[in-house]
């Protein structure tokens, strides 16, 4: 597979931050641990380096900070610092003191490739409870446009400064300092919009109780509101604690969500490392249009140091969490808050559908499958939430030619055991009569089971159910979901692609499985229906369309078109632009190894499975012809239904426009070079 071994060829950018060990007043010793570290980082890929403030001094020294003797060896110190550079590919950042004119500034000192290439002064000087920095410090603001002198060589001086790689795209950096990131107005979102794509905060962050989270709310918000990576290096061992206490945690954020966190109150030096998607903070920020805006207002002017960036050559491992169910959380609370969030979107769509239309009864059509059952639970709470009675979903059951016993048996029990009121329609006679009218081989006794003969049953099914609908004033309500949207996996038109209302079109299918689980765990419904529930998630996934073979084997959908475990990761990548090869690198990454990484609580043992990377790239190239090349067309037609997931929906009117008569041969090429 195309460049499997490395993240930067995916233009992923490896970033750093670290924590060095200091002693408080000592440059020598401060740049031999600034250094160690940097060379452990770059042994590991990085292509930037963030260390904390004044990391070269020290930041509690007071006083100190205006002897000329311990000045002029910060001067000294980052020559050594900058000659040592060489041979190290990362782009390194630190933190020092240094002084430009009659004036001291707390500063970040850009260093690659034995030279000094820039430095930013903090703009933002706190000075209160613990802080007195503008005792000794200067603010940078205002400062543009300037350089400074470090030893013998100058170097661009200024807020002004943009840290640009000439040959990885969108490797761009911003750099500010510790308070800059708790002011109002940051200085980061002005090089966000300006370009910048990974912002940087050099960083002392004294902790006390809370802090740590405060700090963490502060990342993860900056990184999400400039659609950015967000790198965070706090003070740790070694400082001085006359007053104060250091907890030395580093953190990498990116557009919202944590990718690395180093150890709180380590004993000794230390670093976190993670692979930042420049391509996702660029899909992002060409879609939102708030950001597009912000840049057209934005008039801060920025000055561009270009810095040399050759990525390594040798295989790295991909540094980043990755989840294998993009749509599933694999944290037990945050899946529970997900699915308590999924569940109710879904109930609050039906009964503002009913009450809008005046509508009491809900007409559905149940299988014993995952979605029909997450599509009647949801009936069930809605009339209990409108306060009307549960006998007012009409619930059918239709067998056709392939029913099997156990889901029609699970279909009936669900719907009684909540109330509904139940009927069975077999629409077999009528399946013959349709074939027969048809002249279909199936009505003269030929076992042919095409895709006409699939048709006719699901499209029966659902012309059935509008009849009814009409006949007993209610709506229908349907039951595909996002998962089969994206394939194509439904009877356009009058089949089951079609419903008055929705209420699984946002759910993609490895989420059903957790939200109706969550309903069985907490027994909304009682035992009796959690019981059916836990007996329904134990089922083949099937369409029963076809009968068993000579094998007795049930039609499988997943046999069919493939595990819905990939095609739902695919989907989620997809709609977030990415080209082929990435999908199929992360897909690799994330799936190579059951044995590692999380899995969803309560997923079955035999759903937790690897896939190789032939299986990747053969359901990858299903997923895209069906995706891109043969199932627009029932999109652009689906009726209403909620979107859950801020992972993106399919809605015509909503997440995602597209022509019904695009080709899909861009993609079906690139998935070819794949193999």
């Amino acid at each position: 597979m195309e460049s499997m071994s490395t993240p930067y060829a995916h233009n992923f950018v490896r970033v750093a931050a670290a924590t060095p060990r200091v002693r408080v007043a000592d440059p020598a010793s401060n740049v031999a641990e600034t250094l160690a570290l940097a060379r452990a980082c770059d042994a590991e890929g990085a292509a930037l380096v963030v260390f904390p403030e004044l990391g070269l001094t020290g930041y509690a020294i007071d006083d100190l900070l205006f002897q000329d003797a311990l000045l002029d060896r910060v001067e000294a110190a980052i020559g050594e610092l900058a000659a040592s550079s060489v041979g190290i590919g990362a782009l390194l950042v630190v933190g020092a003191p240094l002084r430009w004119g009659d004036r001291l500034f707390n500063c970040a000192v850009a260093i690659k490739d034995g030279e000094v290439i820039g430095v930013t002064p903090k703009v933002f000087l706190p000075n209160y409870r613990e802080f007195y920095e503008k005792r000794h410090f200067a603010s940078g603001a205002g400062v543009t446009g300037e350089a400074i002198r470090i030893g013998d060589r100058q170097a661009p001086f200024g807020v002004d400064l943009l840290f640009a790689a000439k040959d990885v795209r969108d490797f761009v950096v911003h750099i500010e300092i510790c308070e800059d990131l708790w002011a109002p107005q940051q200085p980061s979102i002005a090089g966000a919009l300006a370009g910048a794509k990974v912002l940087v905060n050099v960083s002392a962050s004294p902790s006390n109780i809370g802090k740590a989270r405060h700090r963490d709310m502060l990342c993860a918000a900056q990184s999400s509101r400039c659609i950015a990576a967000y790198v965070f290096s706090a003070a740790g061992p070694g400082e001085s604690t006359t007053d104060l206490a250091w907890d030395g945690q580093a953190v990498i954020y990116e557009n919202g969500e944590r990718l690395a966190a180093s150890e709180r109150f380590p004993k000794a030096s230390q670093f976190c490392i993670a692979d930042v998607d420049l391509d996702l903070l660029r899909q992002e920020r060409m879609r939102l249009s708030t950001f597009r805006d912000a840049q057209a207002l934005s008039d801060a002017a920025f000055r561009a140091v270009p810095f040399n960036f050759t990525p390594p050559k040798k295989a790295l491992k991909l540094a980043r969490p990755l989840a294998r169910f993009p749509f599933v959380p694999d944290d037990p609370d945050q899946l529970d808050s997900d699915c308590f969030e999924a569940y109710t979107i879904q109930v609050r769509g039906l009964t503002q559908r009913l009450e809008s239309t005046g509508v009491k009864k809900a007409v559905i059509g149940v299988s014993g499958g995952l979605d029909s059952t997450q599509a009647l639970i949801v009936c069930a709470q809605a009339m209990d939430t409108l306060e009307l009675p549960r006998a007012n979903i009409l619930a059918f059951t239709m067998p056709g030619f392939a029913t099997s016993p156990g889901t029609r048996k699970n279909a009936e029990a669900l719907a009684r055991a909540l109330g509904a009121t139940f009927e069975e329609i077999d629409i077999r006679p009528a399946a013959r009569q349709l074939l027969g009218d048809m002249g279909h081989p199936f009505a003269k006794g030929e076992a042919v089971h095409d895709i006409t003969f699939e048709n006719v049953q699901a499209g029966l099914r659902t012309d059935y159910l509008f009849r009814l609908a009409n006949q007993r004033a209610g709506i229908v309500v349907g039951t595909g979901d996002l998962s089969e949207l994206a394939l194509g996996w439904a009877t356009y038109g009058v089949g089951d692609h079609m419903s008055h209302y929705n209420v699984n079109a946002g759910a993609p299918k490895t989420l059903i499985q957790h939200l109706i689980r969550w309903n069985a765990r907490r027994e909304t419904f009682g035992g009796d229906v959690s019981k059916v529930l836990f007996d329904i998630l134990d089922s083949e996934i099937s369409p029963e369309l076809v009968p068993p073979g000579a094998d007795g084997k049930v039609q499988s959908t997943q046999d069919t078109i493939g595990p819905y475990a990939l095609h739902d990761f695919f989907l989620h990548y997809t709609l977030r632009g990415f080209a082929p090869a990435k999908i199929a690198y992360l897909a690799e990454n994330t799936w190579s190894d059951a044995t590692a990484g999380a899995w969803p609580e309560g997923l079955p043992d035999g759903d937790k499975r690897a896939f190789t990377r032939a299986e990747i790239v053969r359901w990858l190239g299903e997923f895209a012809r069906r995706f891109f090349g043969t199932s627009q067309f029932k999109r652009s037609a689906m009726p209403n239904g909620p979107k859950l997931s801020p992972g993106g929906a399919l809605s015509p009117r909503g997440d995602w426009r597209a022509p019904s008569d695009a080709s899909a041969r861009t993609w079906l090429d690139a998935v070819e070079k794949l193999k």
